[in-house]
């Protein structure tokens, strides 16, 4: 075996021992690549460790998404801004700059179901673990489970701290389900935990005037809302719901194609 063979089967054999699996599985394309001339010897290697640099992020943004406990996988380019024009775009993009993270400002999505608010909470939350910033996802229904499994365990504190502790708390769907009085001392608990410390996201689909039939408490649900009203983004979503869109469209393109329906050409003024 010639020096030159050697020395390509210890390369290989080095990039398979440092787990560098995109610069392994291209390597053999860059050197022929380089011998025809079509790449330099320095940009070759540059390309090739911007290909391991990108997959290594793509691998921590999957452990960070599995960690966080999202969803689904969304982003805020996926959302259909046109079909929820009551938004405004440029604010939601904005949050992609992290400062309401830096600042510890919480952001309220308000709605009917179907909205988008599930969407866009979970969108901001993977830019947030994108940036690597502690994520975590629940939804009200299951962290007030928790919050009760913990109490009766004699570990609540040490679970208000587990959620206390992540700069960004995404809450789903407060107000579906009403809470008795336990349950919501329990939320406030967290919420004043996390107040001025962290940033919290909450969607609901309960204006803020109805908070306190949801909490069965005036007073508790005013105690709750001005925590997380002080530093707080505020967002309305009027429009129709966001998951029926596509079943409308087919809906409209069913009807169109019924027997003597009249088609887009046959529909206008003779």
């Amino acid at each position: 075996m010639n020096t030159e063979v050697q020395t390509y089967s210890r390369l290989k054999n080095n990039l398979e021992e440092l787990k560098m699996d995109q610069f392994n599985s291209h390597l053999d394309e860059y050197i022929d690549a380089m011998q025809e001339g079509q790449k330099s010897f320095t940009g070759s290697l540059l390309e090739l460790t911007d290909l391991e640099i990108k997959a290594k992020e793509e691998r921590h943004l999957q452990i960070c998404i599995r960690t966080a406990n999202f969803p689904f996988r969304k982003t805020l380019e996926d959302f259909d801004f046109a079909f929820q024009p009551s938004l405004n775009k440029a604010e939601i993009l904005g949050f992609k700059d992290m400062r309401f993270l830096e600042q510890k400002e919480n952001i309220l999505f308000i709605g009917s179901p179907g909205t988008g608010k599930t969407h866009l909470s979970t969108a901001i939350g993977i830019e947030a673990a994108h940036n690597h910033y502690s994520t975590y996802f629940i939804t009200c229904n299951d962290l007030l489970l928790q919050l009760r499994r913990a109490q009766l365990g004699n570990t609540l504190q040490q679970r208000l701290r587990f959620y206390g502790r992540y700069k960004l708390l995404i809450i789903d769907e407060v107000g579906f389900l009403p809470m008795d009085e336990e349950a919501s001392k329990l939320f406030f608990q967290l919420i004043a935990a996390r107040y001025e410390q962290h940033s919290t996201i909450i969607t609901t689909n309960k204006p803020l005037s109805q908070w306190g039939e949801i909490f069965g408490d005036p007073v508790l649900a005013n105690a709750i809302l001005d925590r997380l009203l002080h530093h707080c983004h505020s967002i309305k979503i009027i429009g129709r719901s966001y998951r029926t869109k596509d079943i409308q469209k087919d809906l409209l393109i069913s009807k169109a194609d019924r027997p003597g329906a009249k088609g887009p050409a046959q529909s206008g003024e003779n």
